[in-house]
């Protein structure tokens, strides 16, 4: 459990890595293409949404989005799935 929540930290990282260099890659024209994609990136990256009213640094935003993920992954690796069995059920059970 502790690697999957890892990777979901690992994948968030990378969210804000990859808008961040985005932005940087178009900074000329940044707000004009923000402005097309900013749903996407609200919701990929939601550290930007409170990035509108306060300022935000380029390390805070990659620290808020890895313990967004991390988050995220926790509460979605804390659900049980129901369809699944475990291993150790099946023989009990024989």
């Amino acid at each position: 459990m502790k690697l999957r929540i890892a990777i979901w930290a690992s994948v968030g990282f990378l969210v804000a890595v990859f808008w961040a260099l985005f932005a940087i890659a178009t900074f000329p024209s940044t707000s004009e293409r923000m402005r097309d994609l900013w749903i996407l990136i609200s919701l990929t990256c939601p550290v930007s949404i409170a990035g509108m009213h306060y300022p935000t640094s380029l390390y805070e935003a990659l620290a808020a989005s890895t313990l967004t993920y991390a988050l995220v992954g926790l509460i979605v690796e804390a659900v049980p799935r129901y369809g699944a069995l475990p291993l150790s059920y099946e023989n009990v059970v024989k």
